[in-house]
């Protein structure tokens, strides 16, 4: 199951579990759609890998599959 993160990893921007702009790699690193393609250039900083839309989870399982709350920020140098 995705944990369906809450944020870009690099600038914080709110990922919502509906939002149409977060882009996930293998591993379910987070980024903005913006951050992938203007800073990161299509590849994970912190698997190599590359990425793809996250699935857009629907609003009547986010009750029994709720979306994380964790917030990881680890914005690039």
């Amino acid at each position: 199951m995705l944990e369906i993160r809450p944020t870009c990893e690099n600038c914080k921007v709110l990922l919502p579990p509906d939002s149409k702009v977060a882009m996930i790699c293998t591993f379910e690193c987070t980024f903005c759609k913006d951050c992938v393609e203007n800073i990161l250039h299509q590849v994970c900083p912190n698997c190599g890998g590359g990425f793809q839309i996250r699935p857009i989870r629907p609003s009547h399982l986010l009750k029994k599959y709720p979306a994380s709350t964790q917030v990881i920020y680890k914005p690039l140098k």
